[in-house]
């Protein structure tokens, strides 16, 4: 999505992230971007917020669409202005983090699968203290800033 600024040339406008903390035990999932922003990083799963739909909704929706799991309730946990100019593809994302833990089914546990296999290597659980590097810069920057998904 672009305006033109006022030389006629098109420039990058904010869009609305949601990510989910999807938590297990002590373990968050998380996936090896495969993007012109953040490539190569281990990132949270979510995405674009959609017209007309709550944070809840496209938690549950994105988690849905790239790993085939089912959330429970998720819960709000902070927002974050990102604006990221060193990326290939200069962009600015106003990110909503939201919490949740993987659906109970009483049949059997369910397994993340990698559907969007063009935007992520693969899903993984990772232990909170045992983080893969790199992470996505707004993921990195709350890491380092010491923010913890399981005492918020």
């Amino acid at each position: 999505m672009e305006n033109n600024n006022s030389n006629g040339d098109p420039s990058p406008v904010p869009r609305v992230a949601v990510v989910v903390f999807l938590l297990k035990g002590r373990s968050v999932l998380l996936g090896r971007r495969r993007s012109a922003v953040g490539n190569a990083t281990f990132a949270l799963p979510g995405g674009h917020l959609e017209f007309g739909e709550s944070f809840e909704e496209c938690a549950a929706r994105e988690v849905k669409e790239e790993t085939g799991l089912e959330i429970g309730k998720s819960e709000f946990l902070t927002v974050t202005n990102n604006v990221m100019l060193e990326q290939p593809k200069k962009c600015h994302y106003v990110t909503i983090f939201m919490r949740s833990v993987v659906g109970v089914d009483a049949e059997e546990e369910q397994v993340p699968q990698n559907l969007e296999p063009h935007k992520c290597d693969g899903w993984e659980w990772y232990e909170w203290d045992h983080l893969p590097h790199p992470l996505f810069g707004p993921l990195e920057r709350m890491v380092k800033g010491g923010f913890n998904p399981f005492s918020s």
